[in-house]
């Protein structure tokens, strides 16, 4: 908890997209759009799953899981900047500056370890698939989310905490559209070694520990579709792991574009738009990913629009 005597400030202001402020209203109609689209496409996902009972497998709970995490994790950011575009104000509160850290930080660690599952599971569907029915039982996919959800949520408490103890005293303006940690540890009049050291250490549990689970996991996918003589047992293989490879491009791919390719001078907008890529156009093309390149998904909504018009 902020102590009075730690810092003196009591809101942040946020400069929000480097655009200019003629464009505001047609940005602001963009990425609302956009916004939509993630919550509806999303949601669309989880009620295909739960509808249809040849979607309730290991592979589409963690998707529905990834969907409903998608949608918490664009929610985060993507309200506050609309309604700083929209009514042209620029400040967040002390509070709730730290609570959306906390939330982003959070649901992005679950984001990785739900992919982590997922590339498990294609693992064992595609290179044990005699003991994929009782190695992926329903016991098995519980316990995996429930470990993310804890893994994600101490992950995010620790980095709170630390980042609760720091002192804002010189300046309270953050050159971003939310309240990004590393944004925060600049902007702070405090040492924030401990807070950088808690982020490489902590951060390559939670990130670069999952990332690769997954190639390695690929890499034994590959190999073992590369030993099978059959094209057709190949092409339906590759096609089950599509959707997810796609995903997985989008999200480790902005994440090294943001904290891992060197910064040049124009860092603070680079910062930026590839946070809008990464908070707001990754959930947003997760659904369409899903249901372009799933025949399952494909098939499951063709099911309910066709009931729906019988109904009708």
């Amino acid at each position: 908890m902020r102590r009075d005597n730690q810092s003196s400030v009591s809101e942040f202001l946020l400069l929000g997209l480097p655009i200019q402020p003629e464009e505001q209203g047609m940005y602001c109609a963009l990425f609302l759009a956009m916004y939509l689209t993630t919550l509806l496409g999303n949601l669309l996902i989880i009620l295909l799953i739960r509808l249809d009972s040849r979607l309730h497998t290991p592979m589409y709970f963690f998707l529905s899981h990834l969907a409903l995490t998608d949608i918490c994790f664009s929610s985060v950011t993507a309200p506050k900047m609309l309604t700083n575009m929209l009514m042209q104000t620029q400040s967040i509160s002390y509070a709730g500056c730290i609570c959306q850290a906390y939330f982003f930080l959070l649901f992005g660690s679950l984001d990785s370890f739900l992919l982590t599952s997922m590339a498990y599971d294609r693992y064992m569907a595609i290179c044990h698939p005699l003991h994929y029915i009782r190695m992926m039982r329903q016991s098995l996919c519980f316990l995996l989310v429930v470990v993310s959800w804890v893994l994600s949520s101490s992950n995010a408490l620790v980095h709170t905490l630390l980042l609760a103890r720091l002192s804002f005293l010189r300046d309270n303006t953050l050159h971003h559209f939310f309240c990004d940690f590393s944004a925060l540890f600049k902007l702070s009049s405090s040492d924030t070694t401990i807070n950088e050291l808690a982020s490489f250490t902590v951060g390559s549990v939670v990130i670069t520990l999952p990332f690769m689970c997954i190639l390695v996991s690929y890499g034994h996918i590959g190999a073992t579709i590369l030993r099978r003589s059959s094209i057709k047992g190949i092409c339906k293989a590759l096609s089950t792991c599509g959707s997810h490879l796609s995903v997985v491009s989008l999200y480790y791919g902005a994440i090294i574009g943001l904290y891992f390719v060197p910064s040049s001078s124009n860092t603070k907008e680079k910062d930026v738009v590839v946070s809008v890529l990464y908070t707001v156009v990754t959930p947003m093309l997760n659904p369409f990913i899903y249901s372009l390149r799933n025949r399952d998904m494909k098939g499951a909504l063709g099911n309910i629009l066709s009931r729906g018009t019988f109904s009708a």
